[in-house]
């Protein structure tokens, strides 16, 4: 039996990496259960680290912190890399109030903690942690235990608040959404309301019929100004065509058009006469329509295209195809010349057989390619983050240089190369899939660290009269700034109850209450406005937690 006793008790490398990937794969299993349609789901490991801890497992303290920080690492940057290229974007007109209204959420938590900290006698690294869990937020817990350690302050405690108002950040989010639902909402603020998405293609056929642009080209009718559009086809004496810049339109042609569609009358205005065909079902067999010309699916897998504008590469005038979609990460987007490209990007091309073969051969739709992860970028990627969360960062008042630590170093560079890596030719190109992979590997690794830790004294504080007052706590961070935020933008700002839910969601990095939400409430909105966001507020939430320990104890 000294075999099994080397295997789980005995301090090695070894016994280190059992007792992680044992604790591991409970937690991830019991995580599947639902109770009441609301699961737990990789956070499941955290408690079962507690358990682990609190019958006396262990392993040997350099290898738990060594194991903690790069799972957290590794978690923190993969969430920087996925939030990145919508994180810019989410402030465009529309995002900008839903990330106002959850700014608001973060600031009346934040300071409800502060206020809590002086006026209840509850440490502030209890505190924080207490937020931390009563906001489902992982990576702010790792962000205050880094800088707690760099103060050389013990930094288990946060964990056990965290652990303790964790479950009821899990369903105070839905009770806070509940209780605005039953007491303002009516049936009909349920209903699905459609929303004008500019990025959004729309096709439309239009017959020219405005001497205006009689015998001009294409170049040419561009250059006006009006909302942009791209020309799919072009009919004329019964035959189809794919329209180069250089192509002259004339009187009576027929113009399949693909922009958004609040631009519709104005391009009315300028062809003349809109058809009443509806070219955007689903069902359309568009090889039927022209059978001269075909249509393909290719996936960008070139790395010199990466970054490159959609118009530099001529495609159109070079090899008389046309462009008519572009699909990345799921969301349809519109093929304008000034487009930038990433790997993995998918465009409908349409064309003739022998075109589209050359198109293939430019653009590589070698998909193979992709599935290979591109582990330079990461680990390059992880290397800056560090050493950015390394920076000693002077703020008036502290005495203590602030850092961004393993937490928010990692995070902002996984951002910044997600939104502006492409633009610089960097290949940084990751399956949603491997992103997931990285993600849940990272998190699963340091949620059990994290619970091995705190499980020894956790039931020991949950059972003392503090540990009823720092559930009653979380309830409270949980559950008011939602109640007030919710008000405000459904009562006050007349925001649809489905985008406020999921901006609730959001500001909580709460997945388990935006899929309650999913089932509750149609339409797609609530999963919209998570998005929008979400990346925002994971990225205050781990600032934050850092700023104000070192602000209030240095």
């Amino acid at each position: 039996m000294d075999w099994l006793y080397s295997l789980f008790i005995e301090h090695s490398a070894l016994q280190a990496v059992v007792v992680l990937s044992l604790i591991s794969a409970i937690g991830l299993g019991l995580g599947k259960i639902h109770i009441c349609g609301i699961s737990l789901g990789v956070t499941f490991v955290f408690f079962a680290g507690i358990l682990a801890g609190h019958f006396g497992l262990s392993i040997d303290p350099q290898m738990l912190n060594y194991a903690e920080s790069f799972g957290l690492v590794i978690f923190v940057y993969a969430l920087g890399l996925q939030v990145g290229p919508g994180f810019f974007s989410s402030f465009r007109t529309g995002g900008v109030q839903l990330n106002m209204l959850a700014v608001g959420v973060v600031l009346i938590g934040t300071l409800m903690t502060l206020l809590g900290s002086y006026g209840l006698g509850v440490s502030l690294p209890d505190m924080v942690g207490i937020l931390c869990g009563a906001t489902t937020n992982t990576p702010a817990l790792g962000a205050a235990q880094q800088t707690l350690k760099q103060m050389g302050i013990e930094a288990n405690t946060p964990a056990l608040g965290c652990a303790v108002a964790y479950p009821i950040g899990v369903v105070g989010v839905i009770l806070g959404i509940l209780m605005i639902r039953k007491g303002l909402v009516r049936k009909a603020d349920l209903e699905v309301k459609e929303k004008d998405d500019v990025n959004k293609p729309y096709i439309v056929a239009f017959q020219v019929h405005n001497p205006a642009i009689f015998n001009m080209s294409v170049k040419d009718i561009a250059q006006l100004s009006y909302p942009k559009f791209v020309i799919s086809r072009l009919w004329r004496d019964g035959n189809v065509s794919i329209p180069t810049s250089e192509k002259v339109i004339k009187e009576g042609d027929r113009l399949l058009v693909i922009t958004s569609e609040r631009n519709v009358p104005a391009l009315t205005v300028l062809f003349g006469e809109q058809e009443n065909t509806d070219w955007n079902k689903e069902d359309i067999d568009w090889n039927a329509i022209d059978s001269q010309l075909i249509s393909q699916r290719i996936v960008v897998t070139r790395p010199e295209l990466n970054g490159k504008k959609l118009g530099s590469l001529h495609l159109r005038n070079h090899y008389g195809i046309n462009i008519s979609r572009v699909y990345r990460s799921g969301v349809l987007l519109l093929a304008t010349a000034e487009l930038t490209l990433q790997l993995g990007d998918r465009l409908t091309v349409v064309g003739e057989a022998a075109a589209i073969q050359n198109v293939e051969r430019v653009l590589g739709n070698a998909v193979k390619s992709l599935k290979e992860p591109n582990l330079v970028a990461v680990f390059v990627g992880i290397v800056l983050g560090l050493a950015l969360g390394a920076i000693p960062i002077a703020i008036p008042g502290v005495s203590t240089p602030v850092k961004l630590g393993l937490a928010g170093g990692p995070i902002i560079v996984g951002i910044l190369i997600g939104t502006f890596g492409p633009r610089m030719h960097m290949v940084t190109y990751t399956t949603r899939s491997a992103n997931l992979m990285l993600r849940a590997l990272g998190l699963s690794l340091y949620l059990a660290c994290l619970g091995l830790d705190a499980g020894a004294h956790f039931f020991d504080t949950v059972f003392r009269p503090e540990g009823l007052l720092w559930i009653a706590i979380g309830c409270a961070l949980t559950v008011v700034p939602v109640l007030i935020m919710g008000v405000i933008a459904f009562r006050w700002m007349k925001v649809d109850f489905g985008s406020v839910a999921g901006m609730l969601c959001g500001s909580m990095a709460n997945p388990m209450a935006l899929n309650y939400v999913n089932d509750t409430i149609p339409g797609d909105n609530p999963s919209v406005s998570y998005a929008t966001v979400y990346p925002l507020c994971m990225f205050l939430r781990v600032i934050i937690a850092q700023v104000l320990l070192m602000f209030f104890l240095s």
